[in-house]
């Protein structure tokens, strides 16, 4: 008689109830893994941002600290260790090769590559990489030349360097199956060599702070350079080793307009765009470029004053 009392006071849930709980669990569990995903996104694409713009003021630095040394020579004046007074190195302009110029500034348009035999020129693996009309959508490629000193080098103590800034097609998977095809931005400094008792010298690549190719930044959109005189106007034509008049420009050179966009190495938002309604990004004299891609691209601009470039005579 106890027994039989005990079993049917205790109770359980239903089968409905039970399902009523799972429901309002999934519900739950569903309202919760949203709220993750929406953070987990905000966070990613936060972190996303902040690496382009991290990375951006790291390359831009860079540029604006060359743009100012470019045209440089060190004067060291009376001196114990009886050095020449200013540099003795010799100083070629005007000539129709970079391999040759000591120009302060030279730009190239529209230019991916940068082989150092031939800079004129992409490489074969270069062009092998190169996909139809790509050439027209990125990238300038920028020299600097300026010159230093060092006390401590008594066979050549002045110093002259080419610091050249160039874009390079980058992808993923093979050149017959490339995936996420995109540019990264390289650089390369080499060294005048000239001894303090010779007449002439060389461009080269051999001595401790020379290097060639160096990867500064990958997933990189374009990166574009505008040439400015004094008056703040646009220098035409680019000024380069091209033609005479281009020749013209390289020492009207007052500032420079940088522009690089970069573009994000995750997916940055939620979904692509249709062919209709795409992304776009602009730039000074790019056409507008459309994308429908879920990667972010954003410019980052700023203007250069040079100190050493704008002169009277070219020659």
């Amino acid at each position: 008689m106890m027994s039989n009392k005990i079993f049917k006071t205790n109770t359980g849930l239903t089968l409905i109830e039970i399902l009523i709980g799972i429901i309002v669990s999934s519900i739950m569990m569903a309202a919760i893994y949203t709220t993750y995903s929406i953070v987990n996104n905000t966070y990613s694409q936060v972190l996303e941002k902040a690496k382009v713009s991290r990375s951006s003021r790291d390359i831009i630095e860079l540029l604006i600290r060359d743009a100012r040394m470019a045209g440089y020579k060190y004067y060291l004046g009376n001196n114990e260790k009886g050095f020449p007074k200013k540099s003795n190195l010799t100083f070629l302009i005007g000539t129709d090769s970079i391999l040759e110029s000591h120009d302060p500034i030279i730009i190239e348009k529209d230019k991916l590559g940068h082989d150092p035999e031939n800079p004129d020129d992409y490489t074969p693996e270069e062009k092998n990489n190169l996909i139809p009309g790509q050439v027209d959508a990125c990238c300038d490629k920028i020299h600097f030349v300026y010159d230093d000193f060092n006390q401590n080098d008594l066979v050549q103590p002045y110093k002259r360097y080419r610091v050249t800034y160039f874009a390079k097609t980058e992808f993923d998977g093979d050149s017959q199956n490339a995936t996420n095809l995109r540019y990264a931005i390289y650089k390369s400094k080499s060294s005048w060599q000239q001894p303090l008792n010779e007449r002439g010298g060389e461009w080269n690549f051999d001595c401790p702070e020379c290097y060639r190719g160096e990867l500064i930044r990958d997933y990189v959109e374009d990166i574009e350079f505008i040439a400015l005189d004094k008056d703040g106007r646009v220098l035409t034509p680019v000024p380069n080793l091209n033609s005479d008049a281009s020749r013209e420009n390289l020492y009207k050179i007052s500032s420079i307009d940088i522009r690089i966009a970069f573009r994000s190495e995750k997916p940055f938002f939620r979904f692509n765009r249709s062919n209709e309604n795409p992304r776009e990004l602009s730039g000074f004299s790019r056409q507008i470029k459309n994308y429908t891609d879920r990667n972010l691209r954003d410019n980052v601009v700023v203007t250069v004053h040079t100190r050493n470039v704008v002169g009277d005579n070219l020659y």
